[in-house]
């Protein structure tokens, strides 16, 4: 079984954190998707913030964070506001 920090931008807290709300592989991170994984993480650690879910898209998508596109960004960022404003996944 493959090790979720051989993921970018994926270290041991990370890793500790996804394993806690169900994804333990990156096959499984990459099934869930960023934004899935990100609202369960959330649920379970109310603290993890964007920058976060940036992550998590950069390591299912095997490029750093910083590197994701505006418009990618941009959507994560949406996303983002509607769970802190909504108090629960948006759409």
């Amino acid at each position: 079984m493959a090790d979720l920090k051989t993921m970018r931008n994926i270290g041991g807290e990370m890793a500790r954190k996804l394993a806690a709300v169900g994804v333990r592989t990156p096959e499984e991170l990459a099934e869930a998707g960023a934004k899935d994984a990100f609202f369960r993480l959330k649920t379970l650690y109310p603290g993890v913030c964007l920058v976060h879910l940036y992550a998590l898209e950069g390591a299912v998508r095997g490029v750093d964070f910083h590197e994701l596109p505006p418009e990618v960004k941009a959507d994560l960022k949406e996303f983002s506001d509607a769970l802190k404003e909504k108090g629960g996944p948006p759409g």
